[in-house]
C-alpha cells in the first residue's frame, strides 16, 4: 500500500508539472484579435493606394505589419464566407454553401480549437451563422448583434438609410447579452452608433486581466447597408470630389446570377454617377469610422501592455462592387469582390511587407494555430500562411477558386483569371497584369485558347474533388 500511495503521489506531481507546463506554454502564446469588416472592398485602405479614403489606423497596421494583397473570399456572401472562416473548410464541405444552411457539427471550429488549447475565446458584434457563438467555440460574447429579439407589439423600427430609403439589410437585428436578453436601448437594425457599440463591447474584454492568452473575434457591420453617417462623419467626403471606380459601368452587360438580388436594387439601374458618389461618400465614412474604432482597440491594448504580445488580423468577409462593372453588391467574382483586404500585425510578423501570395480567408484558422504552436485539426482543409509570413515560401497555392450558388465559378492563377457562368454558358478570361480592372475579356481570342483550356481544366478538377453539386 505505501508503494501504491507513493506511485499516486508521483503521478500527481507529474500531473501538476505537466499542467503547469501547459499553462506556462499557453501564457507564452500570443493573443489574437481578428477584426472583420462587412462588405469592404480590398482597395479601401489609403496605404494601399486609395485616392481619397482616410484610414490612418489601418495604414499604421499595414506599415507595421504584413499585407496579403491577393487574399480572397471564396464565396462572396456573408454567412457562407464566415462559415469558411470558422471551420477552415470550403463551402462544399462545411454545410453552408450551395445548397445548405447549417455548419456541419462534426467540424472543428477556429474558436473551439484555440479554447481547447488554453485560450479565452470571445466574440463581439455580428453573428450571421446558425446557432450561437457559444455553440461554435466562443466562451463568451459582448455586444452580440443577431437577428430577431423584438418584443411582440414593439413599435421600434429599423432606421431608413442616409437617403431616406427603407432598410432592407439587418432588418430586425438587435444587440443581445450573453444570456439572450435584448438590449433595445441600442436600437433596432443598423444605427449610426453600431460600430462604436461593437467596439465598446470589445474593449470590455480587452480590459480584463487574465493569465491566459485570448482570441477576440470582432465582427463589425460596417460598411454594410443600410448606410448611415456616423456622428461627425457627415461631411468627411464631398461626393462631388469622389472619383468613380476605374471600372465603373452604368449596368452589367449580362445576367451574372444576381442582377435582381437585394444588394443590386439599392440604387436604380442604369447607375447614375451622382447617386453612386453619394453612396460612396457614406460607404467611405463608415470605413473611416470603423478605422477610428480600430484605433480605440489598439490604444487599449497599448495602455494595458498587451499590444506587443497581440497579433492583430484585419480583413473583410468579402469585397463589394459599389459601381464597378455596373454592379452594387457582393455576389460576383470580379476582383473588387472576390478580393479582400488582409493585414497581420504583431509579434513574429514582419514589418512593412506586402505579399502577393494567393490565399483564402479560411487559411486564417490554421495560420493562427501554427503561430501559437497548436496542432491543426484534421478536418481543416485550409493551409497555414506561416511559411510565407516567415519568409520561407513565396506561395502556398498555385491557384485560388471562387464560387457563388450554381451561377458562378472562377479560378485565378498568376496573372490569369477565368470566370464561368454555368447557367448561361458564358466564360470570361482576363489578364490581370495588363488589365487589373477586368475590362478586356480575352476569352474569344485565339492566342489565349491554351490559357483558357488549362484554367478550365484546373477549375473543373478542383470542383469535382470538392463535391461541387453544380459540376455533376
Amino acid at each position: 500500500m505505501p508503494n501504491f500511495m507513493r506511485l499516486l503521489h508521483i503521478l500527481a506531481l507529474l500531473g501538476l508539472i505537466a499542467g503547469g507546463a501547459a499553462r506556462s506554454m499557453a501564457a507564452d502564446r500570443p493573443n489574437f484579435i481578428f477584426l472583420l469588416a462587412d462588405d469592404m472592398r480590398p482597395d479601401c485602405i489609403a496605404a494601399l493606394g486609395h485616392p481619397v479614403i482616410k484610414t490612418p489606423n489601418l495604414d499604421t497596421l499595414a506599415r507595421q505589419g504584413m499585407v496579403f494583397t491577393r487574399a480572397v473570399a471564396a464565396y462572396p456572401i456573408c454567412n457562407v464566407s464566415r462559415a469558411e472562416i470558422l471551420t477552415g473548410t470550403t463551402a462544399f464541405r462545411n454545410g453552408v454553401g450551395y445548397p445548405g444552411s447549417k455548419i456541419n457539427p462534426t467540424l472543428a471550429t477556429w474558436a473551439g480549437t484555440l479554447r481547447d488549447a488554453g485560450y479565452h475565446t470571445w466574440e463581439c458584434g455580428k453573428w450571421h451563422n446558425d446557432g450561437q457563438p457559444t455553440s461554435r467555440g466562443y466562451e463568451e460574447t459582448r455586444g452580440l448583434f443577431t437577428a430577431g429579439g423584438m418584443p411582440k407589439g414593439s413599435k421600434l423600427k429599423c432606421l431608413p438609410d442616409h437617403a431616406g430609403r427603407t432598410a432592407t439589410g439587418y432588418v430586425g437585428y438587435t444587440f443581445k447579452t450573453d444570456d439572450g436578453k435584448v438590449e433595445l436601448d441600442k436600437g433596432v437594425g443598423l444605427t449610426p452608433l453600431t460600430t462604436r457599440q461593437i467596439t465598446d463591447a470589445a474593449l470590455e474584454f480587452i480590459n480584463r486581466k487574465s493569465a491566459k492568452p485570448f482570441f477576440l473575434h470582432v465582427n463589425f457591420t460596417a460598411p454594410h447597408d443600410p448606410r448611415l453617417f456616423p456622428p461627425g462623419y457627415e461631411n468627411l467626403y464631398d461626393p462631388a470630389k469622389i472619383p468613380l471606380p476605374r471600372n465603373f459601368r452604368p449596368q452589367h452587360p449580362f445576367e451574372h446570377g444576381n442582377l435582381t438580388g437585394r444588394d443590386e436594387v439599392l440604387l436604380p439601374k442604369p447607375l447614375v454617377p451622382a447617386e453612386l458618389r453619394e453612396e460612396l461618400a457614406v460607404y467611405y465614412a463608415l470605413i473611416s469610422d470603423m478605422d477610428e474604432q480600430i484605433g480605440r482597440i489598439i490604444a487599449a491594448l497599448r495602455a494595458n501592455g498587451q499590444l506587443d504580445n497581440t497579433i492583430i488580423i484585419f480583413s473583410s468577409d468579402q469585397g463589394m462592387a459599389m459601381g464597378s462593372h455596373g454592379l452594387l453588391g457582393k455576389q460576383n467574382l470580379y476582383e473588387h469582390t472576390f478580393g479582400v483586404p488582409l493585414i497581420f500585425r504583431g509579434p513574429g510578423i514582419p514589418q512593412g511587407v506586402r505579399s502577393r501570395a494567393d490565399c483564402y480567408l479560411r487559411d486564417l484558422f490554421p495560420t493562427t494555430c501554427e503561430l501559437a504552436g497548436i496542432p491543426i485539426p484534421a478536418t481543416v482543409q485550409a493551409k497555414s500562411l506561416v511559411p510565407v509570413i516567415k519568409g520561407k515560401a513565396d506561395a502556398i497555392y498555385d491557384f485560388v477558386i471562387g464560387y457563388f450558388t450554381n451561377t458562378q465559378r472562377a479560378i485565378r492563377a498568376g496573372d490569369w483569371k477565368l470566370i464561368e457562368y454555368p447557367r448561361i454558358g458564358k466564360t470570361q478570361l482576363f489578364n490581370l497584369r495588363d488589365d487589373p480592372d477586368e475590362l478586356n475579356d480575352l476569352s474569344d481570342k485565339p492566342e489565349t485558347a491554351d490559357a483558357r483550356k488549362r484554367l478550365a481544366a484546373q477549375l473543373k478538377a478542383w470542383l469535382k474533388e470538392q463535391g461541387d453539386p453544380a459540376s455533376k
